[in-house]
């Protein structure tokens, strides 16, 4: 076996006309996996899984606007696996899912209840591999990311993107709280974190603190 084969691998899949980045995460050695953000499409998310060898265990969710969890439900019953995330703060947009979905568009079979609400400090499993869950409010007040610290990679939703971060405009946003989160709970992780987006390409902890135009170093005056 290869030393410096990653443990987890990811495939992103966006979705939806938001092109929001599902991504099927899983772990090398057994093929266990887990669907992050599964917003629509499921039929391509279980295509995917399929070719990659991939047994979905669970169902992973940063945050319940829809484009991020309008296919939870659709999912859930046709897999029967366990649902965690995000954090109770975002029950108003689990709620509002029906609604939401029908004015942008999108196949919904409704709300969900999560099998595990997540909080800060507490772990996900993937196969053999331990995920860190860090609640991050601000672009909604249930918003939680997922760290594996083993292979420095964070899935962090719609918190931080490449030269952005998330919109404070929905009810229950935050600017202060949102910068907050990524300055003082995402960025002590380190530099080298490389992170996926909720839209958009990756990026890294460090490139953003060095020039990221709201969260800076320059950006915050230090």
């Amino acid at each position: 076996m290869n030393a410096n084969a990653p443990a987890l691998r990811v495939a992103v899949l966006p979705v939806t006309p938001f092109q929001q980045n599902c991504s099927l995460v899983w772990e090398a050695a057994t093929g266990r996996g887990a669907v992050i953000d599964p917003g629509g499409e499921v039929d391509r998310i279980l295509a995917l899984a399929e070719r990659e060898g991939v047994t979905i265990e669970r169902i992973l969710i940063t945050h319940a606007h829809v484009d991020h969890a309008a296919a939870t439900a659709e999912l859930h019953r046709r897999l029967g696996v366990p649902i965690e995330g995000p954090h109770e703060g975002d029950q108003y947009w689990i709620d509002r899912l029906q609604p939401s979905a029908q004015q942008y568009g999108f196949a919904c079979e409704g709300p969900f209840e999560p099998d595990r609400w997540l909080h800060d400090g507490d772990t996900v499993h993937i196969g053999t591999q331990t995920l860190d869950v860090v609640h991050c409010p601000g672009h909604t007040p249930g918003h939680v990311v997922f760290i594996h610290q083993p292979s420095r990679f964070a899935v962090v939703g719609d918190v931080l993107f490449q030269g952005s971060i998330g919109r404070t405009d929905f009810p229950g946003g935050n600017h202060s709280d949102l910068i907050h989160s990524i300055r003082e709970k995402l960025f002590p992780f380190g530099d080298d974190v490389t992170f996926l987006p909720g839209h958009g390409p990756t990026s890294t902890f460090g490139a953003e603190r060095r020039s990221n135009p709201y969260v800076s170093d320059r950006a915050v005056g230090r």
